[in-house]
């Protein structure tokens, strides 16, 4: 791939939400996390996904996070911000809000829920499309969302709209994503949605990753992907059975439990998640631990 509609680069990290004891946004720990990240390779903070609790932040609490990232970043790392909804109208509003809040670009979930035809997912970014100009990166998560945007949809939307610039795939179907990069333009990029599908996914056709483990191992994700495409081939796949491990474990709970209580571990948030999740018990967080020593 020589060109790109729009590049958030190869390590896009999808933020947790710091908390505190009365589970309110920490915006302290929040400065302290963005400069961690800034820090270890991250090239494009995505705000108000899933891994930053999103179905559990108010809409006032998303833009106030976002404003307050990007006070930190300071132009440092792009910023993206989950703009997603079931609703087309609810997901029309939340792009322009973006848009006014100075987004680089918005990540688009498929809806969930209602269970739109493929005719539907069509009609529901194409409205989004039009209603911005803001890069648009779409999410495709079956687990989530109850229903798969298929290939030919992904590929009608990437020729239809030119601001449509990636999608985020969080399938283990590598055949979706030879398809996946067979049918879109070449201008068109695939990001792994899972750590752990990371390198099978840009051995046919993906350019990076959406990244939960890079809140731990930033650094080492950028040298397994540099490793890959320089022709080391050998190496990134050691690498990649290095950090299998830590990529499974971190999921080992839902969500951004594991991830969050990694952090805590290092010393950089607080250790709270927003119910209906709740946080490991101690038998959870010695094996978590076990594993999470050999990187940390």
């Amino acid at each position: 791939m020589t060109t790109m509609r729009f590049d958030a680069g190869e390590i896009v990290t999808a933020m947790i939400t710091p908390m505190d004891e009365d589970r309110k946004v920490d915006y302290k720990a929040l400065e302290k996390l963005v400069e961690h990240l800034i820090a270890t390779g991250t090239e494009s903070i995505l705000i108000a996904g899933t891994t930053g609790e999103s179905p559990t932040l108010t809409h006032e609490e998303e833009v106030e996070i976002f404003k307050f990232v990007k006070k930190v970043a300071n132009g440092r790392v792009k910023l993206i911000l989950g703009a997603g909804s079931n609703c087309t109208e609810t997901a029309v509003m939340a792009t322009k809000n973006a848009k006014e809040c100075g987004a680089d670009a918005i990540l688009s979930v498929v809806p969930y829920y209602n269970k739109p035809s493929q005719k539907g997912l069509i009609e529901h970014f194409s409205t989004i499309a039009k209603s911005t100009d803001l890069p648009i990166l779409l999410y495709n998560i079956p687990g989530r969302t109850g229903i798969t945007m298929k290939p030919e949809t992904i590929a009608t939307l990437a020729k239809m709209h030119k601001n449509i610039f990636a999608v985020k795939q969080s399938l283990a179907d590598m055949d979706v994503i030879t398809e996946t990069r067979r049918l879109c333009p070449d201008d068109f990029i695939i990001y792994s949605g899972d750590d752990s599908l990371t390198l099978p996914m840009i051995s046919v056709g993906a350019y990076g990753v959406i990244s939960v483990a890079s809140h731990i191992i930033g650094k080492e994700m950028h040298k397994m992907l540099d490793l890959y495409k320089s022709g080391n081939v050998k190496e990134a796949t050691d690498m990649h059975l290095k950090l299998y491990p830590l990529f499974k474990k971190i999921f080992m709970a839902p969500n951004p439990v594991p991830v969050k209580e990694c952090l805590s571990k290092m010393g950089i948030i607080k250790n709270f998640v927003r119910r209906p999740l709740v946080e490991l018990d101690e038998t959870e967080r010695k094996e978590l631990y076990e594993v999470l020593k050999e990187y940390v």
